[in-house]
């Protein structure tokens, strides 16, 4: 079973403002906090101001570079080839740079990856689930970086950045934009991070032209003995509010989620509901929800607007290739 989210998030970005006040990140020209003008400029919004202070020292492309990260500063003497990714987030992020890792980290979702991935990492090295990793196996596969986040292995870190070069953002989720880019000033990879980014909120502003009127969309997950109705602090809100698509009062809330019970269904109700179950498979929860008088009563439900959707692509996604997925969903069903 998962942490509780919205606690953890509240202990870390106290910790944060602490790291911050003693030491201040200093964006460089190529920061990510920064414009490309190789690019153009950014077309996209960013959602987490302390990751967005996170990047290089130096220029796209150029080694050695130092990393200022969530836990202090890291130096890559070379563009790093040989990558461990620690949890779903980092492997859509390495995937999408064009970097296949040498080892990942599995997750509870089905066969261990989020299953939009599965056929790009078929022969790649497990190193441990992201809650239990095995530092043996990272060791074995010889990496030249380590990607994965503060939230999840900050007391690992020590012997990870032992091993390798060790990046770790502050957390996944909604600062997923933040999170590619750091990933991408570790590969040497800005303008291309940053490329994908503008081709996402490009893919977002042309769903957003075609959505039919103004619907509000509720998002649902059963979780095991927990069920949430997620915030705008998760990367599925952030993608809904890119797409400028309007919430439920209880659920357009500065948090991961808030939780509901059975019986309190109700509160899930919108315009469209898109739920999920996180695991293989549809939960007990999921089962005794949907079966019941209380679902079939709801408004979504009635107008045949209740959609199940791919857990693995809408919560566990976290990077590029996973918000393109729910960009083509949210135009299947709204546009």
């Amino acid at each position: 079973m998962r942490p509780n989210w919205t606690r953890l998030v509240a202990v870390l970005a106290a910790g944060t403002l602490l790291a911050a006040c003693g030491q201040p990140a200093k964006p460089s020209s190529s920061g990510v906090g920064d414009q490309d003008v190789a690019t153009g400029g950014r077309l996209f919004s960013t959602a987490d101001s302390e990751t967005a202070k996170l990047g290089a020292d130096v220029g796209p492309g150029v080694f050695p570079r130092t990393v200022t990260h969530a836990l202090g500063k890291t130096k890559l003497d070379k563009k790093p080839t040989r990558v461990v990714v620690l949890d779903s987030g980092e492997l859509d992020d390495v995937l999408a740079l064009g970097v296949t890792p040498v080892g990942m980290a599995t997750t509870a979702g089905q066969n261990g990856v989020p299953s939009y991935l599965a056929d790009r990492v078929k022969g790649i090295p497990a190193v441990g689930e992201i809650n239990n990793l095995n530092l043996e196996q990272i060791a074995a596969l010889t990496p030249d970086l380590i990607v994965g986040s503060k939230l999840r292995a900050n007391d690992l870190y020590p012997q990870l950045s032992k091993i390798a070069p060790t990046v770790f953002s502050i957390r996944p989720g909604f600062p997923w934009k933040e999170n590619l880019l750091l990933i991408g000033a570790s590969l040497g990879d800005e303008t291309k991070a940053v490329g994908l980014l503008n081709d996402y909120q490009q893919r977002a502003n042309e769903v957003k032209a075609s959505v039919k009127g103004t619907p509000k969309v509720s998002l649902l997950r059963f979780l095991s003995g927990n069920i949430r109705l997620y915030g705008n602090l998760s990367f599925i809100g952030v993608i809904l509010k890119d797409v400028g698509l309007a919430r439920p009062a209880n659920q357009n809330i500065n948090e991961l989620a808030a939780q509901i019970s059975k019986e309190r269904i109700d509160e899930a109700d919108a315009d469209w509901i898109f739920y999920s179950s996180y695991g293989a498979g549809p939960s007990a929860d999921e089962k005794a929800v949907t079966s019941s008088g209380l679902w079939a009563g709801l408004g979504a439900v009635k107008a045949k607007h209740a959609v199940p959707v791919d857990d693995s692509v809408w919560f566990l996604g976290l990077g590029p290739i996973g918000a393109m997925k729910v960009l083509d969903d949210l135009k299947k069903y709204l546009g």
